[in-house]
C-alpha cells in the first residue's frame, strides 16, 4: 500500500490517506472539464478569436470541413446582408504544427471584413434598446446609455468563433468514429416528421444539404421558406426548432456522481448558451410529462450479433431517453432538440424608450436577419459535439490521440469481458 495526498477545500490542511494506486499516478478530476474553449471579439471588430484547450496531440484538424461548416453557419434562407460581406475561414495561430495538434492551447482567428467598431459614423451609439436583445440589461449592467458595447459582444456573430471551436471537437469525435448530425426540425406549423436513425442519417444529411433551410424534408422546407418569406413581408422575424443526433457514442460518458457531471445537464447548458435559444429537450423532452412510464422508458435487449459494436450489443427498440439515462450515455444515439426564439431585431421596430431621456419611442434598427434558424442548427451541432468530446476525454483520457483511442478500445474490451 502506498500513501497519497487527499485533496481538501481551501482552509483545511491536507491529510495523508492510504490508497492502492501507485504514487505519481494522476487521478482525473470529476468536476473540471478537460476540454474547454473561450471566445473573444465583437461583431464589427477586426476579428474573432477562439481559444481551445485540452485537445490531445496528434489530431489532424480537417480545415476544409471546418471552413465548410463556417460557410453553412453563414447560409440558410432568411439571412441578412452581413453574410454577403463576410467569408469566414479559420487561421490557426497556435497549437497546430504541420497540420497536427501539439497538445498546447489552440488559438483560431476568423477575420471580420465588416470591421468598423471605432468608426462612430458607421457604427453609431444606440440609445433605444431592442426588446428581446441584451441591449437594456447590458447598458444598465455597465452603467451607460449606449447599448453598443453590449450588443457588439452579445451579437450572434460570436457564434462563428464558437463553431470554429466546435469543429475542432467534431474532428476529434470523427477520428473516433463518432458522428454528429444537426438539422432544422421546423418552425411554427411547418414541421418535419422524418425519423433520423443510425441507418439513414447519411441520406438525411444529403437531403439537408440540398435544402435552403437545412431541413431534410423537401415538403417541410418549402413550408418553412413560405413562413420566412411572409415574416419578411410583415417586417417581422421567426424562430423554430433545431435537432442534433450523435451516433456511435460509447456507453458511460458523463456521470451520476455529481450534479455538474451529468452529461444531459451539460448539453442543456451548452445549447441554452447559444444566442436566442430558450429551451432544450433530450429525447422525448417535455412530452414525457404527459405519458405513463410504460410508454416512456426504453426496454433493454441484448443482441449477441452486434456485441462488437460501440453499444456492446445492448439495444433498445425505442430511444425516448435520447441516449442518456442518469446523466450518462446508454449506447443509443444522443438526441437533443433546441428551441430558438425569433430574432430580436425587427425591421419595423418595437416599443422602447430612449435611455438618455426616458421618452417613449421605437427600438433602433441594426442590420439583421429575418430568420437565422438554419445557421443556429450549425452552431447547435458543434456545441453538442464539444460537450460530447469533452466527456470522451474525461472518461478515456490521454495526452495523444493514439493513447485516447487505445484507452477507448481497452475499456470496451473490458466491458465485453463482464459477460464472461
Amino acid at each position: 500500500m502506498t500513501w497519497g495526498r487527499m485533496v481538501c477545500r481551501r482552509g483545511a490542511a491536507p491529510a495523508a490517506v492510504p490508497c492502492d494506486r501507485p504514487s505519481g499516478v494522476r487521478v482525473p478530476s470529476t468536476g473540471m472539464a478537460s476540454l474547454t474553449f473561450r471566445t473573444a471579439g465583437e461583431s464589427h471588430g477586426p476579428e474573432l478569436i477562439a481559444l481551445v484547450e485540452g485537445v490531445p496531440a496528434g489530431l489532424a484538424p480537417d480545415v476544409a470541413f471546418m471552413n465548410a461548416e463556417l460557410r453553412r453557419r453563414q447560409g440558410g434562407y432568411g439571412r441578412g446582408g452581413r453574410q454577403r460581406i463576410e467569408t469566414d475561414e479559420v487561421t490557426f495561430l497556435a497549437g497546430v504544427r504541420q497540420g497536427r495538434t501539439t497538445g498546447a492551447p489552440i488559438a483560431i482567428r476568423i477575420m471580420n471584413r465588416d470591421s468598423r467598431l471605432d468608426d462612430p459614423g458607421r457604427t453609431p451609439p444606440l440609445h433605444r434598446p431592442r426588446p428581446g436583445h441584451a441591449d437594456l440589461a447590458g447598458a444598465i449592467k455597465w452603467l451607460t446609455d449606449d447599448c453598443r458595447d453590449a450588443l457588439e459582444r452579445a451579437s450572434a456573430r460570436e457564434t462563428a468563433a464558437r463553431v470554429a471551436a466546435g469543429t475542432v471537437a467534431s474532428c476529434l469525435l470523427r477520428a473516433l468514429d463518432i458522428e454528429c448530425f444537426g438539422f432544422v426540425r421546423g418552425l411554427r406549423d411547418a414541421l418535419t416528421t422524418v425519423e433520423v436513425t443510425a441507418e439513414n442519417w447519411r441520406s438525411m444529411l444529403e437531403a439537408r444539404d440540398r435544402s435552403e433551410v437545412y431541413c431534410p424534408d423537401a415538403s417541410a422546407s418549402q413550408r418553412i421558406i413560405d413562413h420566412i418569406r411572409r415574416a419578411k413581408v410583415d417586417r417581422d422575424t421567426v424562430g423554430g426548432w433545431c435537432e442534433v443526433h450523435v451516433f456511435n457514442v460509447p456507453i458511460g460518458l458523463g456521470s451520476c456522481v455529481q450534479w455538474d457531471t451529468k452529461l444531459d445537464g451539460r448539453l442543456a447548458r451548452a445549447v441554452m448558451s447559444i444566442q436566442a435559444f430558450k429551451a432544450v429537450e433530450i429525447g422525448l423532452g417535455r412530452a414525457v410529462g404527459g405519458l405513463p412510464g410504460s410508454q416512456v422508458h426504453d426496454p433493454i435487449h441484448f443482441d449477441a450479433a452486434s456485441a462488437a459494436a460501440r453499444h456492446l450489443g445492448y439495444v433498445r427498440p425505442t430511444n425516448n431517453a435520447g441516449g442518456l439515462e442518469g446523466g450518462m450515455t446508454n449506447g443509443m444515439p444522443i438526441v437533443v432538440t433546441g428551441t430558438m426564439k425569433p430574432i430580436s431585431t425587427l425591421l419595423r421596430g418595437m416599443p422602447s424608450i430612449d435611455l438618455r431621456t426616458g421618452e417613449a419611442g421605437h427600438s433602433d434598427y441594426e442590420r439583421s436577419d429575418v430568420c437565422a434558424l438554419p445557421a443556429a442548427s450549425v452552431v447547435m451541432q458543434h456545441a453538442v459535439a464539444f460537450e460530447v468530446a469533452g466527456a470522451v476525454l474525461e472518461k478515456f483520457g490521454g495526452d495523444s490521440m493514439r493513447e485516447l483511442r487505445a484507452h477507448l478500445d481497452a475499456t470496451e474490451r473490458m466491458a465485453r469481458a463482464l459477460r464472461g
